[in-house]
């Protein structure tokens, strides 16, 4: 399991390999159909890892992943240009896909689990997510990748956080950073600074109030989207160590500073920092807030990059007036600007029960290298395999951002994913019971302390 963040990742060069994540929520769902292909991508150059014969045995693939046309229109480009140029060349191979926003995504890998019957290639997350899928044996073991044909493509530091016992059970495919996105025109409108500190960042929220502007847009019926901001605010007061202390059980969770982060949240919920109803809405309606101009701040992961550089269905009005900012230093806090909230997004895996997983596995490393191949310039993703920035054109905001991820002085892992399942679920839960000033401080750390020692002897 990860707690801390990848070392390995703060020493990269701009010209050299960087790369981030994407995990984010979808909201349409399409069902189980085959791949088409459309056009708008770059062909990748490799060709697929088997050459099949005339008596080649006919085999299908099933791929269960959550980049909807929709939401996740260039991902999904991706990844249908990939699986066409990889059943061109192997006509033998049929990839089936089922796209799955999001939260439906998880609940569905979950029973599908239960019975035993995964998807012969999907989506995973790392560490605690990760965990329980391969005490239950049902994720095959990917080494023999590692040192073949992927051996040596990847970022330093991002396949160890899929590796459970020494054993890679996934192959990572971004990695991210979480900045707040912005709005220039509002900010400028009511002569608004980026904030340095969070007390100029609570100035900014009380003049956009006083303007009738929802400060920060939050879908928060996703929960993990408001554990972003509680995980910066107990960053930025107890630094790195008290989160990571009580969850990997060397310390408890009702530390003062986890404890005041709660504080700090409820705070922000009195100040009407929110847009309305921000705990009934899924991520991608209180991204909307943002999306639609009528809130200033949004804060998500790097993947969201696509919306607000490349995404051509996004007008170009309003992704010049996108900027972002670090999230702000806390006086007397113990942790600096550079710190962030981030980590491997997803991956993909192989069924260790799939009556194809050879092929399977030649297909998950072909996909793996050709969406590092395309997925920078083609739907503004760096991938976890190594990249030369230098031979791409990309936004100015996106090279401003691989500077930041350069200069990180420290990267924590969702806590969601950091946890065990059990703990993880109470975690999200109590997130949406402090937004929504169910539970008190003290009452949400003390659940936390509970819930983190019960999946502690599980």
């Amino acid at each position: 399991m990860v707690k801390k963040a990848f070392a390995g990742l703060l020493a990269l060069s701009m010209l050299g390999a960087v790369s981030l994540a994407g995990c984010a929520s979808n909201k349409d769902e399409e069902g189980s159909k085959a791949s088409s292909a459309p056009a708008a991508t770059a062909a990748a150059s490799a060709q697929a890892t088997t050459q099949p014969t005339a008596k080649a045995e006919k085999v299908t693939i099933n791929f269960m992943h959550l980049w909807p046309a929709g939401s996740s229109k260039q991902q999904n480009v991706i990844v249908n240009k990939i699986i066409d140029d990889y059943t061109k060349a192997n006509p033998n191979v049929t990839v089936k896909q089922e796209i799955l926003e999001n939260e439906q995504y998880k609940s569905k890998l979950k029973v599908l689990s239960a019975s035993n019957q995964l998807p012969d290639v999907g989506m995973t997350w790392a560490a605690g997510f990760l965990e329980p899928y391969v005490k239950g044996n049902l994720f095959a073991t990917l080494d023999d990748g590692l040192q073949g044909k992927l051996k040596d493509k990847f970022v330093a530091g991002t396949t160890e956080a899929y590796a459970i016992g020494g054993k890679t059970y996934a192959y990572p495919l971004e990695l991210n950073i979480t900045p707040v996105y912005y709005n220039k025109a509002l900010f400028a409108k009511y002569g608004l600074k980026v904030p340095g500190t969070y007390d100029e960042f609570l100035e900014v929220v009380k003049t956009l109030v006083k303007n009738n502007v929802a400060p920060i847009a939050l879908g928060n019926k996703d929960r993990w989207t408001g554990s972003l901001w509680y995980m910066y605010l107990a960053n930025r007061i107890g630094g790195t160590e008290p989160l990571k202390k009580a969850v990997d059980r060397s310390a408890s969770f009702e530390d003062p500073s986890l404890i005041r982060a709660a504080k700090e949240i409820q705070q922000l919920v009195d100040l009407n920092a929110f847009n309305k109803g921000f705990n009934g809405l899924s991520n991608d309606e209180g991204k909307s807030e943002f999306m639609n101009e009528k809130a200033a701040m949004y804060m998500m992961g790097t993947w969201e990059l696509p919306n607000f550089t490349t995404n051509p269905d996004v007008p170009k009005a309003f992704k010049d007036n996108v900027g972002f900012f670090k999230f702000p230093t806390v006086s007397g806090g113990k942790s600096d600007v550079n710190s962030w909230v981030g980590g491997p997004g997803v991956g993909l895996f192989v069924a260790q029960n799939s009556k194809v997983k050879e092929e399977a596995k030649k297909f998950v490393e072909y996909f793996v290298e050709q969406w590092g191949k395309v997925s920078v310039t083609d739907a503004g993703v760096i991938p976890a395999t190594k990249v030369d920035t230098s031979a791409v054109q990309l936004p100015a905001m996106y090279i401003d951002l691989l500077k930041e991820l350069n200069n990180a002085s420290s990267i924590t892992l969702f806590a969601d994913v950091q946890m065990k399942p059990s703990a993880a679920e109470a975690h999200l839960n109590m997130i949406q019971a402090i937004f929504g000033k169910a539970v008190t401080p003290e009452d949400f750390a003390k659940k936390h302390e509970e819930a983190l020692t019960k999946a502690a002897s599980e």
